[in-house]
């Protein structure tokens, strides 16, 4: 392999060893006191995002600081679960366990109408039928959320 700067080589990362969460399952979240109440919500089928008082602005993932104001009067707080999608990949192939067993599985960016973005699943909908901007609404699947299409709008 080429050197990418001259006289140093690329350091080689471990593939395992923090990677997965608790439970040694890689789809699963790793828990800690930051970010229990937040995992606790989401068993409850609650999406929570944290709010800074400092500068009245939502953010994800969570983070102990404000990223907007770089305040840390932060703290936790509701939103709709509706969101629209940003981005997406239909992912085919995926040799860590369990994803090797769900292939295909839609991976996603979607924006939150409170603002924030965040890393996803889409499911309970055919890639063909995916479209930017499409609405959705968030699902949990054993306490983790993940997004669907919305239900048509009541007219």
């Amino acid at each position: 392999m080429a050197d990418l700067v001259p006289g140093r080589r690329p350091r080689a990362l471990p593939v395992s060893g923090g990677a997965a969460g608790p439970g040694g399952g890689y789809d699963e979240p790793g828990v800690d006191a930051f970010t229990r109440t937040y995992w606790e919500a989401a068993a409850e089928g609650r999406l929570l995002v944290r709010h800074c008082a400092a500068c009245d602005r939502v953010h994800h993932y969570p983070r102990e600081f404000c990223p907007h104001c770089w305040s840390e009067d932060v703290g936790w707080r509701p939103v709709s679960g509706r969101a629209t999608l940003y981005t997406w990949s239909v992912v085919h192939r995926n040799d860590l366990p369990p994803f090797g067993g769900r292939v295909p599985y839609t991976a996603a960016v979607v924006d939150l109408v409170e603002g924030p973005r965040m890393m996803t699943e889409v499911i309970g909908c055919e890639e063909e039928a995916l479209r930017i901007g499409m609405e959705l609404a968030v699902a949990f699947r054993a306490g983790i959320p993940v997004f669907r299409p919305a239900p048509p709008a009541r007219g």
